[in-house]
């Protein structure tokens, strides 16, 4: 059974919270084990604060980057039908030579940094036209006044709660859901192995 992606308990753990929810949404609630879960929370919320106060500046991009190797060791070894790579720099864009939308368009999940104030954590599922569907895990119901062209989903709790244009997404500016500058840029892809579909069921978007 699949169950509904979740919200970030602080202003902080967005970046456990993206990837517990890309992990939902791949694969059903009773094949996931509580290995993944507690190793997901034990290697994020390693950056400390001014004041030296450990996870109060969130995940790292070095945490994101063993957490992708570790899950891809993880399913390599059978625990579960889980793959990941770590993207970044230049190759973390969306369009037609995109890792990160070849990605979300053969059934993976792909969680993002962008901005939102500070640095954070989303997650992408899926294209549809220009637009992107995403489950940002910061809470907010009202629509924002600085880009009009989010939208905000209410209806799709298993999938998304915003539809951002993939435009906004690649922007270098520090802009609202931007990507960001190109060498700030960082993603991590994901796959369930048994449900991602091949290069050749998916050419067809290219053409």
């Amino acid at each position: 059974m699949k169950i509904p992606l979740r919200y970030q308990m602080s202003e902080y753990d967005c970046g456990p919270t993206a990837m517990l929810n890309a992990v939902s949404y791949l694969f059903e609630r009773e094949d996931i084990p509580p290995e993944l879960i507690r190793n997901i929370m034990l290697y994020s919320l390693d950056c400390y604060d001014k004041n030296g106060v450990s996870g109060k500046r969130g995940t790292s991009c070095a945490a994101m980057m063993f957490l992708s190797n570790w899950l891809n060791g993880f399913g390599s070894i059978g625990q579960l039908s889980v793959s990941s790579s770590y993207l970044s720099g230049e190759h973390v864009f969306l369009g037609s030579s995109s890792l990160v939308e070849d990605a979300l368009r053969r059934g993976g999940a792909v969680v993002a940094r962008v901005l939102h104030d500070v640095w954070h954590y989303i997650l992408l599922t899926g294209v549809e036209g220009d637009n992107i569907m995403v489950f940002d895990p910061y809470y907010q119901q009202e629509p924002f006044a600085e880009a009009p062209d989010v939208q905000m989903v209410f209806d799709q709790p298993y999938r998304c709660n915003r539809i951002v244009p993939r435009e906004r997404l690649n922007r270098q500016s520090l802009t609202l859901y931007a990507f960001g500058p190109t060498e700030t840029r960082e993603a991590v892809l994901l796959f369930n192995e048994k449900t991602k579909l091949t290069a050749e069921q998916t050419v067809e978007y290219m053409i």
